[in-house]
C-alpha cells in the first residue's frame, strides 16, 4: 500500500505549493487514487501504455512539474503557481484509475476502457475540493481539453505534457 510519506517523499515538488492545504490536498488525491487503483508502489505504474519503456508515471509527472515551474517564472503575467504546480503534479493521477496490474502486466483497467485519464483524474480533484481551476488543468491537459478554453495555467501543462511525450516516444 502507498502511503502518503511515500508520496511526499517522491514529491519533492509538492514544497513550490505555497498554500498548505492545496499541497495536503494533492498528496490526497494521489493517495485516494493508488488506494483505489491497488497499487503497491508509485514506481510500478507506467507513464504511458502507448508505447514501450516509457518510464515511471513518476518520473514523467516530475518532470512536466519541472517544465511547468521554468516557464511560470520565465513569464510576466499574473499566474496562479499553486494552481500551475497542483495542475502539475496531478494532471495524470487519473491513470492511477485507468491502469491496471493484471497477471504481472500493467494494462488498461475495464474503468479505463470507459473512462480517460483527465476525465478520472478531474473527478478526483472535484471529490476532493481542490479548486476549480485545478480541476480544469487536469481535464484539460490531454486531447479532451482541445475544445475547452484552456486557462494559461492549463495552457502550460498542456504543452509541457506534449513536449515530454513527443520527446519521450522517440527513444
Amino acid at each position: 500500500m502507498i502511503e502518503k510519506r511515500d508520496i511526499e517523499n517522491c514529491f519533492s515538488e509538492l514544497s513550490w505549493i505555497q498554500n498548505k492545504d492545496l499541497r495536503k490536498k494533492v498528496v490526497d488525491v494521489w493517495k485516494i487514487a493508488a488506494d483505489r487503483g491497488g497499487w503497491k508502489q508509485l514506481q510500478e505504474i507506467p507513464f504511458t501504455l502507448l508505447f514501450e519503456n516509457s518510464g515511471p508515471l513518476v518520473d514523467h509527472t516530475k518532470r512536466i512539474t519541472k517544465l511547468a515551474w521554468t516557464v511560470v517564472n520565465a513569464r510576466d503575467e499574473p499566474l496562479n503557481k499553486d494552481h500551475l504546480i497542483a495542475g502539475a503534479l496531478l494532471h495524470d493521477v487519473g491513470k492511477l484509475l485507468e491502469y491496471e496490474m493484471k497477471a504481472g502486466k500493467i494494462v488498461k483497467s475495464s474503468f479505463g476502457e470507459k473512462t480517460r485519464h483527465p476525465a478520472a483524474g478531474a473527478q478526483l480533484a472535484e471529490e476532493y475540493k481542490l479548486p476549480k481551476e485545478v480541476v480544469h488543468i487536469i481535464a484539460a491537459h490531454s486531447h479532451e481539453g482541445d475544445t475547452m478554453n484552456r486557462s494559461p495555467e492549463a495552457i502550460i501543462v498542456h504543452h509541457c505534457d506534449f513536449i515530454d511525450f513527443e520527446i519521450k516516444k522517440r527513444k
